[in-house]
């Protein structure tokens, strides 16, 4: 996007990620996402983000939004990530983000957001004159969710790196134009791997996605293992065999996804997946697949549904993260503060 050079950042390694609450999560949020911040809380430093700001980039209903944020926050620990190792907390609750946001907005360039494909393809349409400001400049406060901590690494997947790019150049144009070499650092990814992208049940050309209007193409985090049965059975699929290399799943959408929850489930190659199911059809596969995806699932649905209802609990994770965050992010303003040059008592 822009020709900024790096600039060396000397600083402690950190890894910043966020989820929006709004609508359920589902299967590819928690093979894509959760169970990968599971991991890397183990190698560094994580702060996990409820991004309730960016939700508010389209209409919430105020009497849902604190409810869904807790759900948000209930999945991560249902799914493994440790409060005692990784920070858990509400966005809104820092007061960092919004203002590093603002800052930020007066340094990115208005041809680096134009450019983002993701605004490009939600503006199209009907509604596209009752689209927000903040839909169209919220990557511009993702690289303040990143950068308010320093953090120099970010979980991404293929529809995120034009953001993460646009939090590098910001980063980059920041230094240079307040002649601060190296105070942020420039992001980089971490890409997920297996798992990463995991496609509708009903069309395996399309991701699958909590805002998609048929609850068939997404297994959601709290359905029941009825629920998960009858989706994974009518799951659209071929009259094809599966075939007995890798290399026959090609041009085969549905079935490629299918062998490949399959494998990131059962933590297995999808060679090994077809060395056990190739020559088959789906009326053995599938009901195999169900069986899976019930027995992993069903104790994250369990601790999520105990949680939900237990929200002081929840609020006690939130609470804490959000004091844990703020103390990293608080230092971080105020010598944003002083690099600019406002004025300080």
């Amino acid at each position: 996007m822009s020709d900024l050079k790096p600039v060396e950042y000397s600083g402690p390694k950190r890894v910043f990620s966020g989820v929006q609450p709004s609508g359920s999560l589902h299967l590819g949020n928690y093979l894509g996402a959760l169970v990968k911040f599971v991991a890397m809380q183990e190698a560094y430093p994580c702060i996990f983000c409820v991004v309730d700001l960016h939700a508010i980039t389209v209409p919430q209903d105020p009497k849902l939004l604190a409810a869904q944020t807790r759900e948000i926050a209930a999945a991560y620990l249902a799914a493994g990530v440790d409060p005692s190792k990784a920070i858990i907390f509400a966005q809104s609750s820092v007061p960092a983000h919004s203002e590093l946001g603002w800052i930020f907005n007066c340094v990115a360039r208005m041809g680096w957001v134009e450019r983002m494909t993701q605004f490009k393809d939600k503006s199209t349409g009907k509604d596209a004159e009752n689209i927000s400001v903040g839909l169209f400049d919220y990557p511009v406060l993702q690289a303040a969710d990143i950068l308010a901590y320093k953090a120099t690494h970010v979980p991404v997947g293929e529809d995120q790196k034009q953001h993460l790019e646009l939090s590098r150049d910001i980063a980059a144009r920041f230094n240079r134009d307040f002649n601060a070499p190296g105070f942020f650092p420039l992001p980089e990814p971490i890409y997920q791997g297996p798992g990463a992208k995991i496609m509708s049940l009903k069309d395996g050309t399309k991701k699958m996605s909590k805002s998609d209007p048929s609850d068939a193409s997404r297994i959601n985090l709290l359905d029941t293992p009825d629920d998960i049965a009858k989706k994974i059975k009518r799951a659209t699929s071929d009259s094809d065999l599966l075939p007995p290399d890798v290399k026959g799943l090609g041009g085969r959408a549905e079935a490629a996804n299918l062998v490949g929850i399959y494998a990131v489930l059962s933590g297995q190659a999808e060679q090994q997946v077809l060395d056990e199911f190739g020559g088959h059809g789906f009326g053995r596969f599938k009901p195999a697949l169900a069986d899976l995806a019930v027995a992993k699932l069903g104790p994250v649905a369990d601790t999520m549904r105990r949680l939900m209802n237990d929200p002081a609990e929840v609020d006690r994770v939130l609470r804490d993260g959000g004091e844990r965050a703020n103390a990293i992010a608080a230092p971080v303003m105020d010598e944003v503060r002083r690099v600019i040059g406002f004025w300080r008592p």
